[in-house]
């Protein structure tokens, strides 16, 4: 068995670890996993072998006690676009007809990307369709490299919990037009249902209410930055994936 993390911040190690205090000081004063050492407290490092210390609850339920022998690549970073998948992640994907899984977490990136630049309405839909086509290449290129894999599309958390505003995250723009984000993940929804291969991981449903509207110790994000997971937040997402492959 492979594993495969392709996308963004939500599924590294960074932002998790830092939440839980487990990095280096380097780490924390320049957020670069290259600047020491970062505890494996990110969705994709805990799918692959749980903290039993942090996460008990878990115990046994990871890919490696299931597949002993797996190994497991993780090629998500930071601030990922689709485009950054194209470039950096999808080249470093090894080839393999065996079984594999792969869980993806892309596209919002993207959409904070877009909504900085303050399109008109008719632009950012259009922006919002090509990021949805860019998606679906990205999933033949992989399916391409990986026709045994099971690919786990993630819809995009909202941290703004349907207010439209994320304290210290574009905050000179305004409310921002979440209708784009449905629209996104709503186009995530239809290509798990319509690919034999895929199955959803509704991130987004899952963290409503854990994000803006709510009190910090009830948060989901890391408290610096409300755009990333905290360690929590972290294995949540790690949650929602078992639950879309059923692992038990």
């Amino acid at each position: 068995m492979l594993y495969v993390a392709l996308g963004d911040s939500m599924s590294i190690d960074l932002y998790p670890a830092l939440d839980a205090g487990e990095t280096d000081v380097a780490v924390a004063l320049e957020r670069r996993t290259d600047a020491g050492s970062v505890a494996p407290l990110g969705a994709a490092s805990l799918l692959v072998r749980n903290d039993d210390g942090r996460w008990p609850e878990f115990a046994g339920r990871d890919l490696q006690s299931r597949w002993p022998r797996m190994q497991s690549e993780i090629l998500a970073t930071d601030a990922a676009t689709i485009g950054d998948v194209f470039d950096a992640q999808l080249p470093a994907l090894p080839e393999s007809a065996g079984e594999a899984i792969v869980t993806i977490t892309v596209g919002g990136n993207d959409l904070l990307s877009a909504y900085s630049t303050r399109p008109r309405a008719s632009l950012m839909a259009r922006i919002v369709r090509d990021i949805g086509a860019g998606y679906d290449a990205m999933l033949d290129a992989i399916a391409e490299r990986l026709p045994g894999a099971r690919l786990v599309l993630t819809t995009v958390y909202d941290p703004s919990d349907r207010t439209g505003r994320i304290p210290g995250v574009l905050e000179d723009v305004g409310r921002l037009p979440l209708q784009h984000l449905d629209a996104l993940n709503q186009h995530i929804r239809e290509l798990a249902k319509a690919r034999a291969n895929a199955v959803l991981a509704d991130v987004y449903g899952h963290f409503l209410g854990h994000g803006a509207s709510v009190e910090e110790k009830h948060r989901w994000y890391w408290k610096r930055s409300l755009v990333e997971p905290s360690a929590t937040g972290a294995s949540e997402i790690r949650r929602v994936w078992l639950d879309a492959l059923e692992l038990d």
